[in-house]
């Protein structure tokens, strides 16, 4: 057949193409392989006594017994029919008694604030050993320090940084707050490659959270996107971006009552975080609501509405991740996550098993849209709020085909 194009100048074109691949693969390598936390449950460092997770959970178990004993009152709460707040209601008493802390993030910074340093030489010590020697450790354990925004407040990050990492032994979950500047990350990367040799760590053990709650964080001061470069300064140490919404929401310039999540301002913070994440393997975490069910029955409930409506807001919106501040909330983060699921997985599992069965049904399903069903299923099954059986009743699929369909991996 008669072309035009001549071969040896196509395939000077093509190999420069292959370039861009190699770099674009290296730099977007899908989303990361395992479980994602729904919560990180920020506890100041001298609060951190005891088993910490095992008291959050007495705690929130108290909360139902005392303002939602059984499922009419989660029905009447939320909204839910009967049946679907019958299943939510014993799933969340379920997971507060076998898990009820998913994340563990131990404060060393706003909720701990300024101390003289033996006492948070003392604290860093105390909980290392503490986390050492629980039984049954929530899933992720690790702290957050102060930030190098200051000469002094790097000197004191580090140092608590240090003296934790150095008791544990081994690499807890860090949280690197406030990040103003790329520079700030490039240094962080330098003191853990530092710690990681003198431990006797695998190079890259030591990753980090960045706190995205300043406004330098997301645009700069030349007017760039900031994640981006964060992300390339993190040299493959960024394990996730966390919203902070007061920080952030105060830095736009707010007044109080205006500072929540679910502000047009917050929406553009994560819709920069999400766009420059996806791909990368960085998860993303939303921020907390500090409307804390405490008090009366009245009080209780109505931060439980919030809450609960506002992490449904996060689920929709693609957070499948963010910050609980006390111990009751853990029974709306968990309520919210199961009834997310509960409504959602009949739908996805007929779709996705269309997909897989090539059927089709009434929706044309790209592999990227079955990427995100079986994702879904999938997260299902690590919070908690269905089986891998229930699952399979509904789909057919398995744990492992699940997963392989995530990473768009033939079964």
């Amino acid at each position: 057949m008669r072309t035009s194009l001549d071969g040896a100048a196509l395939a000077g074109i093509a190999h420069r193409l292959s370039e861009v691949d190699t770099a674009r693969v290296a730099r977007y390598p899908g989303d990361a392989a395992g479980r994602q936390p729904v919560h990180t449950c920020y506890v100041p460092a001298d609060q951190v006594v005891g088993d910490v997770a095992e008291a959050w959970g007495a705690a929130a178990l108290a909360a139902i017994e005392e303002h939602a004993p059984d499922p009419a009152a989660f029905a009447g709460l939320f909204g839910l029919p009967g049946e679907l707040a019958e299943a939510v209601h014993a799933k969340v008493v379920a997971k507060l008694r076998l898990e009820p802390v998913e994340d563990l993030r131990i404060d060393f910074e706003d909720g701990y604030g300024v101390r003289p340093d033996a006492d948070e030489d003392a604290d860093a010590l105390r909980c290392a050993d503490l986390v050492a020697g629980w039984p049954v450790p929530p899933p992720w354990v690790g702290l957050r320090f102060k930030s190098f925004d200051t000469p002094e407040l790097f000197a004191r990050g580090v140092r608590t940084l240090d003296l934790f990492v150095t008791a544990l032994g081994r690499a807890p979950v860090l949280t690197f707050p406030k990040v103003t500047d790329v520079a700030q990350v490039a240094a962080l990367v330098d003191v853990l490659g530092l710690l990681e040799s003198h431990l006797g760590l695998a190079e890259g053990a030591l990753r980090f959270e960045i706190q995205v709650e300043t406004t330098q964080s997301i645009v700069d001061s030349e007017g760039r996107l900031a994640v981006p470069r964060f992300l390339e300064a993190g040299r493959g140490r960024v394990s996730g971006l966390h919203f902070g919404t007061y920080d952030y929401t105060a830095a736009c310039g707010l007044p109080a009552a205006e500072q929540h999540l679910a502000h047009p301002a917050c929406d553009f913070a994560r819709h920069v975080m999400q766009v420059s994440a996806a791909g990368t393997g960085v998860r993303l975490s939303d921020g907390s609501s500090n409307v804390l069910p405490v008090g009366n029955r009245d009080a209780v409930t109505e931060a439980w509405r919030t809450h609960y409506t506002l992490v449904l807001r996060s689920l929709a919106n693609g957070f499948h991740q963010g910050w609980d501040m006390h111990p009751a909330q853990l029974v709306t983060r968990y309520a919210a996550n199961f009834v997310h699921h509960l409504e959602s997985a009949p739908a996805d599992a007929a779709r996705l098993r269309a997909y897989v069965d090539s059927t089709g049904g009434g929706v044309l399903d790209e592999p990227a849209t079955a990427q995100a069903l079986a994702s879904s299923l999938r997260r299902a099954v690590d919070c908690g709020a269905l089986s891998s059986d229930e699952v399979r009743g509904l789909c057919g699929l398995s744990e492992v085909e699940l997963d392989a369909l995530g990473r768009r991996e033939p079964l």
